[in-house]
Order: structure tokens, then sequence, then C-alpha cells
């Protein structure tokens, strides 16, 4: 008896590395008492010894000077630590005073204002910044720069040119013995237990990354992902429960559902292929970046397999020697509250020029207080630089002046677009695959 014979599919392998994540990683760190002055100090440290290499090949016939050395009318660069003083922006304290004053409606999601100025300041001082060279609506505070520009009589720095950190140095792509696509599929926002998520649809695509399809160009394709990265805001608690007090053990068991489900969910994914899961605003994990892996006694079905990796926000990995980048979307997320652009990918790309994942902590996003360094600095150019949990897929192709070249990805939220994306380690391109159940 003749049987015909199908055309199997075999996994294609990689190699995975995920040693840089030990800068997120807040180990003997305890907290202290201590203030946030120490990482906007190092910071600045690190970032003017930068420009100032930069300097002379960029203004070379110029003197750099600090703040206090800056003398009426004479032309100069200055470093130092971008402040937005912004009108708008929302302070505590004003929630205690017994006077309120009118102030202007705004839309809630951002704090911009006409009126909005920028200051730079160093250890020795700071001086108000005027100008059109430096847009307040695009910087925002914590941002190192170098400014080339004179002081007037009244006391303002007119900027004439702005230098910023530029993309880092990056790692040469091994395009040797990249000949085969080979893709990392890359979601965010599952969101399991609101009221929006659709357990159907979660089963798409776990039956997509592990090959349980019966169309056979899909199960090629499956054959291809060699690495999955779920960017946060995997799970949705009911508000209603999460009041402070001691629950009954029904409410107990609502509130674990969730993550219940989305265990299954991994288990059966952990099982085919390798999988990262960051922490996110709404998961069970600390608030202040960088967010620590969620605890992986939350997964007992999934944690047992040595392809389950649970990992910080920000999360930096290498599959097959090129580099990923991302966060599970707060920075990105806070920079649209404080600044503008024409799209989300323009902060994505901003916070990669000036080489610092997230600018705005800790004065409007919550991070820990760090003493002897700043962890969210970009040493080393990603190849791909992805932000989860965004409204919509976008995705550029930057190049650096040195030749970098970087794939810069908003991943949309999935329980409500129902859309990955898959990016191919031979070229950095990627695509969205959709999922979608009419009923």
């Amino acid at each position: 008896m003749e049987i015909d014979s199908e055309k199997t599919h075999e996994r294609k392998q990689s190699d995975y590395s995920s040693l840089q994540d030990e800068r997120f990683e807040i180990q003997k760190d305890m907290y202290r008492g201590q203030q946030y002055s120490q990482i906007y100090f190092v910071r600045l440290h690190l970032m003017r010894t930068l420009l100032y290499s930069l300097a002379p090949s960029w203004k070379p016939h110029l003197p750099v000077c600090k703040v206090l050395g800056l003398e009426e009318g004479k032309e100069c660069i200055i470093v130092g630590t971008l402040f937005k003083h912004m009108k708008l922006k929302p302070c505590v304290l004003d929630e205690y005073s017994k006077e309120r004053s009118v102030t202007p409606l705004v839309k809630p999601h951002n704090f911009m204002h006409p009126d909005d100025s920028l200051i730079l300041e160093d250890e020795s001082g700071r001086v108000k910044l005027g100008g059109s060279a430096l847009s307040p609506p695009v910087y925002v505070t914590g941002v190192v720069v170098a400014l080339h520009g004179k002081e007037t009589s009244a006391g303002e720095f007119v900027v004439e040119d702005v230098l910023e950190a530029g993309l880092p140095p990056q790692l040469e792509r091994p395009l040797d013995h990249l000949k085969e696509d080979k893709y990392v599929l890359l979601v965010s926002g599952l969101s399991i237990g609101s009221n929006s998520s659709n357990p159907l649809l979660f089963q798409l695509l776990v039956d997509h990354i592990t090959g349980h399809v019966s169309d056979d160009e899909e199960l090629g394709l499956a054959a291809q992902i060699v690495h999955v990265v779920i960017a946060g805001n995997s799970v949705e608690f009911p508000r209603k429960l999460l009041t402070g007090q001691n629950m009954a053990s029904k409410d107990q068991s609502t509130l674990y559902e969730p993550i219940k489900e989305l265990d299954i969910m991994l288990n059966q994914i952990a099982a085919g292929v390798s999988v990262d899961i960051m922490p996110g605003l709404n998961d069970p994990a600390n608030f202040a970046l960088p967010q620590q892996p969620l605890n992986r006694c939350l997964f007992p079905g999934s944690a047992p397999y040595n392809t389950f990796r649970s990992c910080t926000n920000p999360h930096s990995f290498d599959v097959d020697n090129i580099r990923f980048l991302g966060t599970s979307g707060q920075n990105i997320d806070d920079l649209d509250k404080y600044s503008e652009a024409e799209s989300k990918l323009d902060f994505v790309e901003r916070t990669l020029r000036w080489r610092h994942l997230a600018p705005t902590a800790p004065n409007t996003l919550g991070c820990y207080p760090f003493t002897d360094r700043d962890p969210f600095l970009i040493e080393t150019c990603p190849h791909v630089y992805f932000v989860g949990n965004q409204d919509k897929y976008d995705s550029r192709l930057v190049k650096g002046s040195e030749g970098q070249l970087v794939r810069l990805i908003c991943i949309p939220k999935f329980c409500e677009t129902g859309v990955a994306v898959a990016v191919n380690l031979r070229n950095l391109e990627c695509h969205t695959r959709s999922f979608n159940i009419q009923l």
C-alpha cells in the first residue's frame, strides 16, 4: 500500500543571548533614601565626555565653556542637561493648594503650551535658552546636548546650532552565515482578562507559532519563527477587585484567572520555540523602570521549560548576533505627553539619536534612583529597536552617519488589532501577521 509522503517542516534553529539585560537588573541595590540627583549627574558626566569628543570636528574654532563661564557676546559651545519649563505640567502640590487658579483646558494626553521654554544646566549653573535653532516642542527634560551660541545682555543664551549624541557605534551584522530567512515574532498588549480580549484570537496566534495549522504555506512560515517576544501588558485585572482591602477566596481566584490563562498559552509556545516575556504597565511587576522580570512562580506550567524566559523591561538580547533592544512602551508614551512629533516612530528615533531610552525618567517617568550608573544610556546601537503597546503598527529603517542600520518598530496592541510583527534576521525587513475571527 502506497502512502503519500507529506512535506515535513522542521523549525529553524538560532543562537540566543540576553547578557545585556544585566544592566537593567536591580540585584543588590537597595533604596536607602538616595535622591535622583545622582542619576542626572552620572548621565551628564558620561554624555558630556562623548559630546566633548565630538565638538572639535563639529565646531573646531569655538571654545567649550561651562554655564558659569559664559561671557556676553562671545560665541562658544556649552554642554549640559536640558530642563523644559512647562506651564501645563501637572504638579502634585496643586492638589493641596488652597487657592485653585483657573488653568486653560488641555488635552489629557499632552501638556504642551506655546509658552514652554528650555533651560540648560550643568554643575556650575543654569541659563535660559533662546533662538529658533532649538525647538521646545521637540525636546524634553533630561536630554544632554551641546549648544553653539552666545549670551545676550539679558542673560539669555541664543542658540545657533545643536549637536546631539547621534547613533552609537554598532556591531557589524553577520551577513556571511545568514543566508536563509529566520524570523523573530514580536507581539504586545495581549491584555488577557480585559473586556476586549478574545481567547480564540490568542489561540490562533499560538497555533500559528507552534505550527498547528493545515495550510502548507503557513506551516512553512511558522517553521521560520526562531524566537518570540511578548512586549508587556500581557494581562489585565478587574479594577473593581484592586481596592487595597483583603479579598475573599472567590475574588482571589478571579484575580488569578488571567495569569492562569497566560501560563497555558505560554506553555504551548515554549514547547516549540523560545519565548521572552517582558513586564508592562498593567502586569504584576514593579511600576518604576527598569521593570524586573515577572516572578516565575506565576507560570508553573511554562517555567520548567528552558525555552521560557521572564525578562526585564527594557529588554536587550541577541539572536544570531542580531541585537534587539525594546521596551513595553512607557518611555514613548511619556514622550508623547511632554513633546510633539508627527508619529510615534519619531519619538523612537529621537531616543536613539539622544542615546537614551528614557530621557524623561525620573522627571515624569518613574525609575529606580540609581547612584552609580544610568542603565538607560544606549552604548551600543541595536539592529532592531522595538516599542510595544502602540495604537498601530509602524516601521522605519534608520541610517547613521557611520553606516549604522536600525529597524525601528512600533508593535500594536494585539487584543485590539490582532496584529503581530515578524522581523527577518537576514535583511531586517519586517511585516505584520494578522489574525482575525469573523463570527
